[in-house]
């Protein structure tokens, strides 16, 4: 008979066993009571937003932006005969303004808000609620979650500043605030309640893991404030569910667990770098789970473990299933993800792993991703058709930087220098990482000096773009140039 595992008996047993129990973890229930008379009814959220408020700031942001001129009036022909004289052809600028919101989380000025509403400024404006206005500016910018970290300077002045909560303690139903600058009318307060919690799959960033509500979020409120009945900060407004770019009731923000990593980077070192667990996995869908036993999906299935990591060293093998993490349910890979994010180097988590059809306890000591083999990034020179093209040795940390898979190995190009063969001939890209070179393996960038021979008749390459192989051949000094996708 095939045995069948109950996920939901699994996932208890394993949390009842972790240190400190999950029960002991989960969210409280204590406080939360539904209204017991009239007056409890009439409350006012007035004294929460008293408190609350004069830490929610306007951000207002410039930049240049230049718009190209025609390449005709670069052309040296065209130069010979008209030089400089026609001025319309001058590349034009203007400024281009945008406007969020941020929240003030350190009382000496220190402002979290969207990596969007800041990315790619020239001067950034804050303003506090009581109007004065400062310049900003960014101590750490982080595409991946989306966030930024701001500094003003108020002299020696403290400003009032919102401490933030423990987000996992959020529940479905808990009334929350929305506070913030929607379509640049002014601060604005806004209600509801949490929707749904640990929203992943949103495309958003690459640690999605959000708190989802109803409370009203418009474009402008992007990095403001999400707060709880008790005026801590639960997380930061960042994107809306809208197919008219006005709130239909569905926002998302980005967790206060998630923020204080980024914060705790930006105040320490000013540099993040994520731990990680050394695993690559895959969600377990519904197939997934009748195949391994289980009777509903949930868990991460761990395909491939980097030697010598943190997850080989708890023991963790491909094939066993990651249920939870620190007490936290695991449900796919992006909250396997966002849990890893959100602790420190060298943090020693419990981890429950089903393995042999058996839940089993176990402790990993996460780590920096190892930068191994150095990075060694290098602009080739030579006379051949890559001259002018920079590469690296890839590793974990210099993938995680780059945005690409940690277990990727091999030499990446990071760079094509405009006016060179590679450019001309679209040789080489940005992103696509080099196999081979006419017939030599290249595993390091070291490889490729020997490997490019120069003023050669022919180059046979191969390279990995967007996870596709291709041979691609040059010859004839540039007369013949043909690819194709191999696997």
């Amino acid at each position: 008979m095939k045995r069948v595992i109950t996920f939901f008996g699994l996932l208890i047993a394993s949390l009842m066993g972790m240190q400190g129990t999950a029960l002991a973890q989960a969210p409280d229930m204590q406080g939360r009571m539904v209204p017991q008379s009239e007056m409890q009814v009439k409350l006012s959220y007035a004294p929460i937003v008293a408190e609350a408020a004069p830490a929610v700031v306007n951000i207002y942001t410039k930049k240049i932006v230049r718009s190209r001129r025609s390449a005709l009036f670069d052309d040296p022909l065209f130069q010979r005969f008209f030089g400089d004289r026609f001025s319309f052809g001058a590349p034009q600028e203007r400024v281009q303004g945008s406007l969020g919101s941020g929240v003030i989380v350190r009382p000496n000025g220190v402002i979290v808000t969207n990596n969007h509403v800041v990315e790619g400024a020239d001067e950034i404006q804050v303003v506090l609620s009581d109007r004065r206005e400062f310049d900003a500016e960014v101590v750490l910018a982080d595409p991946r979650t989306d966030l930024a970290i701001l500094q003003i300077d108020t002299g020696d002045e403290p400003l009032s500043s919102l401490r933030l909560s423990d987000s996992d303690n959020v529940l479905v139903g808990d009334i929350v605030l929305a506070i913030g600058n929607p379509f640049g009318v002014g601060q604005t307060v806004t209600g509801g309640i949490v929707s749904a919690t640990a929203r992943t799959q949103q495309g958003i960033s690459d640690f999605g893991f959000f708190i989802q509500t109803d409370a009203a979020v418009n474009p402008g409120n992007s990095g403001g404030a999400l707060v709880g009945m008790s005026g801590e900060l639960l997380g930061i407004n960042t994107a809306i569910y809208s197919r008219t770019g006005a709130s239909n009731g569905i926002g998302f923000a980005i967790p206060a667990n998630m923020v204080k990593s980024v914060l705790r980077a930006a105040l320490n070192e000013g540099q993040l770098t994520r731990p990680w667990l050394g695993v690559r996995g895959q969600s377990v869908t519904g197939d997934l789970a009748a195949s391994l036993g289980l009777d509903r999906a949930g868990g991460v299935l761990v395909d491939e473990v980097y030697p010598g990591g943190p997850a080989e060293s708890a023991g963790i093998m491909p094939g066993d299933v990651i249920m939870a993490i620190d007490g936290k349910e695991v449900i796919d890979e992006p909250g396997l993800n966002f849990r890893i994010a959100t602790k420190e180097s060298g943090e020693e988590v419990p981890l429950a792993v089903l393995s042999e059809g058996f839940i089993q306890q176990r402790k990993a000591a996460l780590a920096l991703p190892p930068e191994d083999p150095a990075r060694n990034v290098t602009k080739l020179d030579g006379r051949h058709p890559f001259q002018g093209v920079t590469v690296g040795n890839l590793s974990p940390r210099f993938n995680d930087e780059l945005q690409l898979d940690p277990f990727l190995k091999g030499v990446v190009v990071l760079k094509v220098d405009g006016r060179t063969p590679a450019a001309r001939y679209q040789l080489l890209a940005p992103g696509d990482i080099l196999l081979a070179v006419n017939g030599a393996e290249i595993s390091r960038v070291a490889d490729l000096d020997a490997a490019i021979p120069e003023n050669a008749d022919e180059y046979l390459y191969q390279i990995v773009r967007r996870g596709r192989i291709q041979e691609c051949l040059l010859a004839g000094q540039g007369r013949s140039y043909r690819c194709r996708v191999v696997q």
